[in-house]
């Protein structure tokens, strides 16, 4: 049986979604990880570095990680699809092959009791902190999900 696969999308993949690929693969090693971003903007480029730091400081090693762009392909690669905010969420719709039936959610979704409709973007905010502890508690609710 194959194993159950994820993938987090943001707007340039060198934040968010990076961050949420590094901690979910370190969390939940038996389900399969990537990540993309919806614009093209820093495709081939490692996350974020102040992301980086911020995440090695909590034991994740994302350094290895490389922007690519979401693709319609992606509907079929993966078992579920998990978008940042509405945003990243609505771009994605838009590429929906007819017939996908891949659910797209929010990451947020599984941290509900935070309170938080979105993961707030750390490349404009600067809060990577607040961001990381965001992410991490969505993914224990994500990893219980499998």
């Amino acid at each position: 049986m194959q194993s159950p696969s994820v993938l987090f999308v943001c707007l340039g993949n060198i934040c968010r979604s990076p961050t949420a690929e590094g901690i979910f693969r370190k969390i939940a090693p038996h389900v399969g990880t990537d990540s993309a971003g919806t614009s093209d903007w820093h495709v081939g480029a490692p996350p974020h570095p102040p992301m980086q730091a911020a995440a090695r400081a909590r034991g994740y090693d994302i350094s290895d990680l490389r922007a690519r762009q979401f693709e319609p392909g992606d509907f079929h690669r993966f078992d579920l699809i998990l978008g940042m905010d509405d945003q990243n969420i609505a771009d994605i719709e838009t590429q929906r092959p007819t017939g996908s039936r891949t659910p797209v959610r929010r990451l947020t979704d599984f941290a509900s009791h935070l309170g938080f409709d979105h993961v707030p973007d750390p490349y404009f905010t600067s809060d990577f902190d607040s961001v990381l502890d965001l992410i991490e508690s969505a993914a224990l609710g994500l990893r219980d999900h499998f």
